[in-house]
């Protein structure tokens, strides 16, 4: 099994029912050398027979699927490779569906949408233990920690660290992240510029001690602040 300590490849097993996107994926992600492409499945029960027989480190799995869906996959994609970490990869924008993932176990939520170098970032740092949600869907995310007595596992173990203290203009900058807003956005409600949203942001990742915007969006849910 692969681990941050090695330099190994990533083994991953791409699921999905549409032939040519798994040859298109598999294609993009091959261009990373620390990434390797082990196998293929188009539904739920041949991805659990690939899971068992190949052992891989990550499993890209998108969520309509024919017969059952990839988040009610989950628990027999676990149980047939326990050591891997499965991202789901949609269209879906749908909350309950990032809800009912992250609580079956899934270690992220992405969108079809992203750029590819994009991806091959959120495998590796789904490979180092981070949760990773596709920008767009922070928003929701926090949606779910609110209405959750038990927020999502697969995000709360990214341990947030104690952190230092925000400038005003910093906290309603982690408001905004907190929405799932873009920079652009949140220059917009501001009435700053988008390049000093980025600088800013940089500055809150920092302070935090944390490298994404859903560790931050984490952080504002358990600090009340959204």
């Amino acid at each position: 099994m692969n681990t941050a300590a090695d330099h190994t490849p990533i083994r991953i097993l791409l699921v999905d029912d549409h032939t040519l996107f798994r040859r298109g994926l598999s294609a993009l992600l091959s261009r990373d050398p620390g990434l390797q492409i082990v196998g293929d499945a188009a539904d739920a029960g041949e991805a659990q027979r690939r899971a068992q027989q190949l052992n891989p480190d990550v499993i890209l799995l998108d969520n309509h699927l024919p017969g059952v869906n990839g988040v009610d996959a989950l628990p027999a994609l676990r149980e047939a490779a326990p050591g891997a970490r499965i991202l789901m990869l949609t269209i879906s924008e749908d909350g309950e569906d990032l809800a009912t993932a992250l609580r079956g176990g899934a270690s992220g939520y992405l969108l079809k949408t992203m750029e590819g170098e994009a991806l091959a970032r959120a495998i590796h740092r789904a490979m180092a233990g981070e949760a990773v949600v596709a920008d767009e869907m922070t928003g929701k995310l926090v949606e779910v920690f609110r209405q959750a007595a038990t927020p999502p596992a697969a995000v709360v173990d990214a341990a947030v660290p104690a952190a230092g203290a925000l400038s005003p203009r910093e906290t309603d900058i982690l408001r905004g992240i907190s929405r799932g807003d873009s920079n652009k956005v949140i220059a917009r409600d501001l009435g700053i510029a988008e390049t000093t949203v980025k600088i800013h942001v940089q500055h809150i990742l920092r302070k935090l001690g944390v490298s994404s915007r859903v560790q931050v969006a984490v952080i504002a849910v358990e600090r009340g602040l959204v």
